[in-house]
């Protein structure tokens, strides 16, 4: 039985949601400790495994979680580690891995960082929630991306078999 760091940063809820189904996941053969970035005291000591997820705010993963990656890279170096982002360019069917979604992509050339396994998500776009700024911003990218931009859209685009398949390969490697 392994004890595992489920760590995360969540803007809308959507990672948090994520982290949540794959902790009810894991912790079937694991110990799981699921932690907001801003809730965790930075001791990776007594764990086997990492988890990171974080979401996309403006092109860029939370800087906690970045700032926690370069901070602890020998620690995470030493570990089975697993790395997924959730964002709403990953609803796109050629975006949607680690090989081809242009955030992860320029994550990983940002840090010198390289976990044991890394997946993407499509999030959820939800425009009621967002405030006003947010909810043009996102707007104007979606329309640049050819997405949905009625201010009354909400749509979940999370594969949730996605995260049962990410869920299961956690418990093996």
């Amino acid at each position: 039985m392994a004890k595992i760091l489920l760590l995360y940063a969540s803007v809308d809820g959507q990672t948090l949601k994520i982290c949540n189904r794959l902790r009810d996941q894991l912790q079937q053969q694991n110990t799981v400790n699921l932690i907001a970035i801003d809730d965790f005291d930075g001791d990776t000591v007594p764990y086997d495994k990492i988890i990171i997820g974080a979401s996309i705010r403006y092109g860029v993963h939370n800087k906690k979680i970045i700032d926690f990656i370069n901070t602890k890279k020998e620690q995470l170096d030493a570990l089975k580690t697993a790395f997924f982002s959730v964002n709403l360019v990953a609803r796109k069917p050629e975006k949607n891995t680690a090989d081809t979604n242009p955030y992860v992509i320029k994550f990983f050339k940002t840090i010198n960082w390289r976990p044991t396994l890394t997946e993407v998500f499509a999030g959820k776009l939800d425009y009621k929630k967002y405030p006003f700024f947010d909810r043009i911003m996102i707007q104007f990218i979606m329309w640049m991306t050819k997405g949905p931009t009625n201010p009354h859209t909400e749509i979940e685009y999370t594969d949730w078999e996605k995260v049962r398949e990410f869920g299961e390969r956690l418990n093996t490697f």
